[in-house]
Order: structure tokens, then C-alpha cells, then sequence
């Protein structure tokens, strides 16, 4: 597991030298520099190639269900959005997240990519509502409501996570054009012009028949948190269904589909 290493005596040239040895994350501050390294990397040998003695280890924080390791929550851009810690203030167009365990923090490519997505089906076809299904942090229900989507619905079969939407809802100023439900799609009962799903591929597979069945009319269905080598059968399973690709994008070994309801 990564684990966290600080130095407050290091070099200027410490942050190259940590980036050579594979830091997942790099800050400097007048306390010193702080990274975040692979348990592969042993710190005697971080600290042979920084050139110092003096330094303390502790428990790294790994975000996205340990997928990502950062030293602090911070500012991305994804389209025209803006995800910002909570702690930030608010702008326009910005989306304001706690820091928490729930999957969701926008830095994963398989978030990254379906926020791409999201904003340009929001800035083309200005969908009236949207459904996000295995919501996390609910970054993406949210986002769509910051673009301009007017109501979205939140589905997650982990209450802790629904907790965690809630509270960025609550944040954001969102609380009332978003509807948060326990479960899978099974939960809800009605169709929705967009849908997004962004959650593993046997996931997607598994709940397919019943997923299609949430998309209405000529609508959209986006799926991710697919790897690159399982694009193809994800794309086979809701073809069978009548639903037609009409874009794939892909990132860091990711993929994400966009699907369109033949019916």
C-alpha cells in the first residue's frame, strides 16, 4: 500500500527526484516536501536519493475505493466544470465535494471520462433530467444539475454513500432538484433521457436488461468504469438489447461507452 513520506530538509531538487522514483503525488510548502510513494519504493531509498536523513512516514490517504492516491483534495477542470474541495468557495460553475471515502472525487479517468461525456450531451441536447446510477459521491448527478440539467435522480446500493451525495447535494446548494433512492435500477421505476452509469464491467453486464429499461425514447445511456479489454462484450450485451454505439472514448486504460436507445 502507498504510504506517505516528509522531509523538511530536502533540496530544490527534490520534487524532480521524488517524480523519478515514482511518487504518486508531490507538494511543497515552507514545512518542506511531502509525497505520496508506491510500498514498492522503499523510503531508505527515498531518502538515499534526496540526500537526507530526517524524515517522517504515516499513512498515505487513498481516495476513489483506493484507486487514487492524493495528499489533498484539490481543484480539477473538466469541460466547463469546475470540482473544487469543499472547503473552496463557491463560483459560478464550480461543484464543491467533501472529502470522503465514497467513489466520486472526479480525478478517476473513468469519472473524468463521463464528465466529458456528461457535458457535451448537456450542452448539445439540454436533457430535462438525468439518472446516475451507482452515484458514489454523487458527482455526476450533481455536475449535470451544475450544467443546467433541472432534476436529477441518485441511485447507490451503499447508504453511506447516499449520505455522502446528500451532503454534497446539501453544499452545493442542490438539495432540491436532486432525488436520492437506495438500490440498484430495479429501485426506480421510470425513464429517464439520460443515464449514466458509471460502475465495473461485470456490474454493467449483470444489470444490462434491467438498465435499458431506464432509458426512454431515442435517449442516451452512458456507461463506464469499463477497462479498455472489456469495451467490446459491454457493447455486445446492450447491442442485444437495442441499443446503438454512437461514441467511445477512452483514457489511461479506460473506456466509456455512449449508447442510444433504438426504441
Amino acid at each position: 500500500m502507498p504510504y506517505r513520506i516528509d522531509f523538511r530538509d530536502a533540496a530544490d531538487t527534490a520534487l524532480d527526484r521524488l517524480i523519478d522514483l515514482g511518487a504518486l503525488d508531490v507538494d511543497a510548502s515552507a514545512d518542506g516536501i511531502a509525497a505520496v510513494m508506491p510500498d514498492s519504493v522503499a523510503a531508505g531509498e527515498v531518502a538515499a536519493a534526496i540526500g537526507s536523513s530526517h524524515f517522517a512516514i504515516s499513512t498515505a490517504i487513498g481516495r476513489d475505493e483506493g484507486s487514487v492516491w492524493i495528499l489533498q483534495p484539490r481543484v480539477l477542470t473538466v469541460g466547463r466544470l469546475r470540482i473544487a474541495p469543499a472547503a473552496a468557495s463557491a463560483i459560478p460553475g464550480s461543484l464543491r465535494l467533501v472529502d470522503a471515502p465514497a467513489f466520486g472525487t472526479g480525478l478517476h479517468p473513468t469519472t473524468s471520462l463521463c464528465l466529458d461525456v456528461l457535458d457535451a450531451i448537456v450542452a448539445a441536447d439540454r436533457p430535462e433530467a438525468v439518472l446516475d446510477v451507482g452515484t458514489g459521491s454523487g458527482v455526476l448527478a450533481l455536475a449535470a444539475l451544475t450544467l443546467g440539467v433541472p432534476h436529477a435522480t441518485a441511485i447507490d446500493i451503499d447508504h453511506g454513500a447516499l449520505n455522502v451525495a446528500a451532503e454534497n447535494a446539501r453544499l452545493n446548494g442542490l438539495s432540491d432538484r436532486l432525488q436520492l433512492a437506495l438500490g440498484g435500477p430495479e429501485a426506480v421505476a421510470d425513464r429517464w433521457p439520460l443515464v449514466l452509469a458509471n460502475v465495473s464491467a461485470a456490474g454493467l453486464n449483470e444489470m444490462a436488461s434491467v438498465l435499458a429499461q431506464r432509458v426512454g425514447h431515442q435517449g442516451q445511456l452512458v456507461l463506464s468504469g469499463i477497462p479498455v479489454s472489456a469495451e467490446a462484450e459491454v457493447h455486445r450485451v446492450y447491442r442485444r438489447l437495442g441499443m446503438q454505439r454512437i461514441g467511445l472514448e477512452s483514457r489511461d486504460g479506460w473506456a466509456a461507452l455512449t449508447m442510444r436507445a433504438t426504441w
